[in-house]
């Protein structure tokens, strides 16, 4: 665009010029600086000096912002070209058409800001400092990509320049950008961050701005004061539907008013206004709190390559934006043109696209074991929890948590801490609640990037499990959160990837299915990123079925099982308070994200407990071993059960060895990753095995230990493996239904018998 000679250029404005067509929905607005000041202050309060600060644009910035356009727009052609040669694969969503937006990135937003964009992402990205031969060929899925080519075009990361990602689930991104303005702020109230006038910014387009996770990140963004922009990228389509087709209201930029939190329009065709605009309402974020900025645009694409774009009016709608919407032209035809070394920007911008694609075409694919080598960041077994110290040292760590606990408080929380801890070693011990409680208190108050979220938390939420946080480490370090897990638990996934150790917990482990898309981009971020961003990220709740219950169908979801297939999750259960505490002090502190699991109807069941202790996430315990006289006389079988199943199997074992018949019984502490060591122990001694299970049999828990245990240890088997499991039908709340669909000691006694 830049080579053109002023008479083309001059033609292109009389071909513009032309009306659009009469069937168009959709046409260019416009968001004059002058009209837009009023706005800045009325709704930002803003001063005549802030204002004229944002609007004065020097050469130098209409130069990056004209070179950055050109190089966007050079860049995604480039990759429209490879997409068809097939060097890219997947889905791919270009840009072209809305090159405003990173021309306002590359003008106003910091290295050191925290960046969450979405599937569209290769412009926001360069804009942002991302080298762009690592970005073309992250695209290619070569090793020399962002993420060495575990990401792709929908995934772009960076943790040199603090861009955290490129995230393909629509409206995921918010929660977490929010989580790591939270981490800003966790910065500043702890001493620790660096450019303390460092803020978050999040895109998202108008279409997944009608999302609810919206409305729940505004109200969170207002009731901190959040330093984070939502800059909404409006190019009137959700893929290709008319967004207002199905919006009652397209203007987001109003939507925190509700909150207090002021928002305003910009022209995106225009790149001197959004620019004008733009940097007004990052300064709004940099010294005040949030903000919404609305950038209207238009897309020239379709949503992806493969889109065949049959809606309506879609293609004539393309056709006249390319003639009459294009930012670049736009500028080319405007009077500040002459500011700028159009010719010069543009051969710069070529030169580093051709220089992206040489090294993208140079770099050599990844080594085939990449993915697996990039399953957890701690890898199973190789760490010693009990000895890992806190990132920042634990002199550094006891330093800030004397700074920002009184020492009133502080006191008593160590006199609330060894309460717990004469509790667990009293002759009636401790509840697995209180155990957990405990470990989370020693974690938080050695190590203050230790973090809690939960539904409510100011009264110790259902089981004592995160009581005591709040008074004791504020409402910053222990939020009480909004009746939304996925929510809470996409805020901790954007602290987790800033440096914090969040601990959520669900009440009930069953609430967690709010959060599932949270879940699943938490497991997938190590793996996703490259190995770039760690994910210290532990998930607690209590759940399960146990006999007799009572909790109808909603309330006895085998939770545990739906995630099951989620990689990068390390899943854990405890049944009673050793376990319980061992474990959650063992997943604080690794440096993936757990998911420890606690019997629901057990939380104040009390047994022993030896603080201190950090248990393996990767091993399942034997509760109990087989009598070598059963075993010799073939009436031993193990077991393998979790939660519940852990006293009625201990149950069972009683009625059992009256009659003769013994267990091995292995709690699998440890439900992912399978611990086949401690299982083939087991068998090589029983050769049968019998599963009592609280999923179903579709699917459930059961159905992959028993596949794992048929594929890898088949030969140590006498018998097929038993599964008392759920059926598939819902849960009951009916003791007379419930019963057939449950199984318990009786069915687990009934079942060993049978086997022998």
């Amino acid at each position: 665009a830049g080579s053109r000679s002023a008479p083309a250029r001059r033609a292109s404005v009389r071909a513009r010029a032309v009306e659009a067509p009469a069937n168009l929905e959709r046409l260019r607005i416009t968001t004059p600086w002058e009209d837009a000041q009023i706005t800045l202050k009325e709704e930002f309060g803003m001063t005549e000096a802030e204002i004229a600060a944002a609007g004065e644009l020097s050469d130098e910035d209409l130069n990056e912002a004209y070179e950055t356009m050109q190089l966007c727009r050079d860049f995604e052609n480039e990759c429209n070209q490879a997409y068809m040669a097939g060097k890219i694969r997947g889905f791919m969503h270009l840009d072209n058409g809305q090159e405003s937006i990173p021309a306002l990135l590359k003008n106003a937003i910091r290295k050191t800001d925290l960046k969450h964009s979405y599937y569209r992402d290769h412009c926001h990205a360069l804009a942002c400092g991302v080298d762009a031969g690592a970005v073309m060929a992250e695209l290619f899925g070569r090793d020399g990509g962002t993420c060495r080519g575990t990401g792709g075009s929908m995934h772009v990361y960076d943790m040199e320049t603090n861009f955290q990602g490129g995230w393909a689930l629509v409206a995921e991104q918010l929660p977490y950008a929010v989580g790591a303005a939270r981490s800003i702020v966790l910065d500043k109230h702890l001493g620790t961050g660096e450019a303390e006038d460092r803020i978050a910014i999040v895109f998202v387009g108008e279409g997944g701005a009608q999302n609810g996770r919206m409305a729940e990140c505004l109200n969170a963004a207002a009731k901190e004061n959040l330093p984070i922009l939502f800059l909404v990228i409006d190019n009137g389509r959700a893929i290709n539907t008319f967004t207002k087709d199905v919006a009652q209201n397209q203007e987001v930029f109003n939507q925190g008013k509700h909150y207090g939190i002021p928002g305003v329009l910009a022209d995106g065709q225009n790149v001197q206004d959004t620019l004008r605009i733009g940097r007004a309402a990052i300064n709004h974020v940099r010294t005040k709190g949030p903000a919404i900025l609305q950038v209207h645009t238009f897309r020239f694409n379709g949503h992806s390559p493969a889109d065949p774009e049959h809606e309506r009016n879609r293609k004539d709608e393309k056709r006249w934006a390319r003639a009459a919407c294009d930012p670049i032209k736009i500028f080319e035809e405007s009077s500040d043109a002459a500011r700028v070394d159009v010719e010069g920007c543009t051969k710069r911008a070529k030169e580093e696209v051709r220089k992206a694609l040489e090294f993208a075409n140079a770099s050599p694919p990844p080594p085939p074991t990449l993915a697996a080598e990039l399953e957890y960041p701690d890898p199973t077994g190789t760490v010693d929890y009990s000895k890992r110290e806190p990132e920042m040292g634990l002199a550094k760590a006891e330093e800030v948590t004397a700074a920002t606990v009184p020492a009133e408080t502080l006191t008593a929380l160590k006199g609330r801490i060894d309460a717990l801890r004469a509790m667990a070693s009293a002759p009636t011990g401790i509840s697995i609640g209180d155990a957990v409680n405990l470990a989370i208190l020693e974690e938080m108050v050695r190590d203050p990037t230790c973090v809690a979220h939960a539904e409510d938390l100011q009264a110790g939420s259902s089981y004592n499990i995160p009581a005591n946080t709040q008074q004791a480490f504020g409402t910053l370090r222990a939020a009480d959160e909004i009746i939304d897990e996925g929510h809470f638990i996409g805020k901790a996934l954007g602290e987790a990837m800033n440096g914090y150790r969040p601990i959520v917990e669900l009440m009930n482990a069953n609430f967690g299915i709010y959060g599932m898309a949270e879940l699943s981009s938490a497991g997938n971020t190590y793996a996703t990123t490259g190995g770039q961003f760690n994910m210290p990220m532990t998930v607690i709740g209590a759940g399960g079925t146990a006999p007799n219950q009572s909790l109808g169908a909603e309330h006895s979801q085998p939770f545990h099982a739906y995630i099951m297939g989620i990689p990068g999750l390390k899943i854990c259960s405890a049944s009673k308070p050793q376990e319980a505490y061992g474990l959650a002090k063992s997943m604080i502190r690794d440096n993936g994200p757990g998911v420890l699991l606690l019997p629901v109807k057990l939380m104040k069941t009390r047994g022993p407990l030896t603080v201190d202790n950090f248990l393996p996430l990767h091993k399942a315990t034997l509760q109990h071993e087989a009598s070598d006289d059963a075993i010799a006389r073939g009436k031993a079988v193990t077991v393998l059960t979790y939660l519940h199943g852990t006293k009625e199997s201990e149950d069972a074992i009683e009625i059992l060895k009256t009659e003769g018949y013994d267990v091995d019984l292995i709690e699998l502490t440890c439900l992912k990753p399978f611990d086949k060591e401690t299982v083939e122990t087991s068998l090589k001694r029983t050769h049968k095995l019998a599963i009592l299970d609280e999923s179903t049999r579709s699917g459930g828990v059961g159905a992959t230990m028993s596949a794992l245990v048929a594929e890898t240890l088949f030969d140590e088997l006498d018998a097929p493996v038993l599964r008392l499991c759920m059926e598939d039908a819902p849960v009951p709340y009916a003791t007379e239904m419930e019963k057939e669909m449950v199984k318990r000691a009786s069915d687990l006694v009934a079942g060993v018998k049978s086997m022998c």
